[in-house]
C-alpha cells in the first residue's frame, strides 16, 4: 500500500494505492461518517442489538433453536439479531401483528419452513388459531387458491403437532344469497364511490371481473370475523407488497387503508416487518407507493383547508 499527494481541483489530497486501486482520503468524508454514526447509535440504541434479539427470540419460540442453525450459525447470528434485535422493535406494531403481517408475508412468497416457525411464534405469544387462520385465507383473493390451500396445511400440521382441532369456529356472516350485496357494500365503504364506478364503467367483457372483485375478495373474505377491516386492510398492503410488481394496487391499498384509518407510521413499520422477508428492492418500491399517496392526500387537504 502506498500513498501520496495529488492535486484535486485545487484541493491537495492524501491518495491511498490498495491492490491496484487509488481511493481518496477524504477528511470530509469520515466526518460525515461519524456523524451519521454517531446518529444511528443514538436513534437505534445500536449496542443493544445482540441482547434485544436474545430477549425477543425467547418470548417467540423458548429455548427451541432448530439443529439446523448450527451448519450455518454465523449467518443465522446475522438474520436473527436484525430480525429480533432489530426488525420487531421498529414502529408500534405489536408483536401479534407483527406475527400476522408475517405469517402473511411468508404465505405469499411460498416460505413454508418459515412459514410453520412463525406459526409456532404466534401460537406461543397468544394469537389464536382463528386469527391464524383467518389472516392466511386473506391471502386468497390475491395469491389464488392454490398457494393459499398449501399454507393452510402447513397451519394445519402445526395446528395438529399441538393438538388444536382443526375444525374451528365458523366465522363466515353471508349467505349465498347476499355475497353480492354484502361485498360491493364492503368494498365501497373501503374504496368508496370508485366501487360503483369500476361496476358501471366496466369493459364490454369484463364486468365479470368486477363481479368476481366485490362478490369473492370483499364478500366471502373481507366479511368474514375474528379480523376487522382495519387489519385485513394491513394484511392485504403486506400481501401485495410482498408479491412484487404489484405497485398499481399497492397504491390503491394505501389509500384504502388511510381510508380505514390506518397511518402513515404503521403503514412503514408494516412494511418494514416483511423486510427481512421480501428484500429490500420490493421494500423501497412499497414505501414509495406510501409517501406518493401520502403526499397527495396531504396536498388535498391543504387545498381543502
Amino acid at each position: 500500500m502506498k500513498k501520496f499527494a495529488a492535486l484535486t481541483l485545487g484541493v491537495i489530497m492524501t491518495m491511498t494505492v490498495f491492490n491496484g486501486a487509488v481511493y481518496a482520503d477524504d477528511t470530509n468524508s469520515q466526518k460525515r461518517v461519524n456523524g451519521i454514526v454517531d446518529k444511528i447509535e443514538r436513534d437505534f440504541d445500536t449496542n443493544k442489538r445482540e441482547e434485544r434479539s436474545a430477549e425477543k427470540y425467547k418470548e417467540l419460540y423458548g429455548d427451541n433453536v432448530p439443529s439446523e442453525f448450527a451448519a450455518d450459525s454465523e449467518y443465522n447470528e446475522i438474520m436473527n439479531n436484525f430480525l429480533y434485535g432489530e426488525v420487531y422493535y421498529q414502529g408500534k406494531l405489536d408483536d401479534k401483528l407483527r406475527e400476522l403481517v408475517t405469517i402473511v408475508s411468508l404465505t405469499t412468497n411460498q416460505l413454508d419452513t418459515e412459514l410453520e416457525r412463525h406459526i409456532g411464534a404466534a401460537l406461543n405469544i397468544g394469537v389464536t388459531p382463528e386469527e391464524i387462520k383467518e389472516a392466511v385465507y386473506q391471502c386468497t383473493p390475491y395469491i389464488g387458491f392454490g398457494k393459499t390451500s398449501e399454507a393452510l396445511e402447513v397451519v394445519n400440521k402445526v395446528f395438529k403437532d399441538k393438538n388444536i382441532k382443526l375444525s374451528l369456529k365458523e366465522q363466515g356472516k353471508i349467505t349465498e344469497e347476499n355475497r353480492v350485496e354484502s361485498g360491493i357494500k364492503q368494498r365501497a365503504e373501503i374504496f368508496g364511490d370508485s366501487t360503483y364506478n369500476n361496476h358501471e364503467n366496466a369493459a364490454e367483457g369484463q364486468e365479470h371481473i368486477q363481479y368476481y372483485l366485490s362478490a369473492m375478495c370483499f364478500g366471502d373474505f373481507y366479511t368474514r370475523g375474528t379480523l376487522d377491516v382495519k387489519t385485513r386492510e394491513l394484511l392485504t398492503l403486506s400481501i401485495i407488497s410482498s408479491l412484487g410488481g404489484c405497485e398499481s394496487q399497492v397504491k390503491s391499498h394505501v389509500q384504502a387503508n388511510l381510508n380505514v384509518g390506518n397511518d402513515k407510521e404503521t403503514l412503514i413499520a408494516v412494511i418494514t416487518q416483511c423486510m427481512p422477508y421480501i428484500g429490500f428492492p420490493r421494500t423501497l418500491n412499497a414505501i414509495s407507493c406510501i409517501n406518493e399517496i401520502t403526499a397527495k392526500n396531504d396536498e388535498t387537504k391543504k387545498q381543502e383547508g
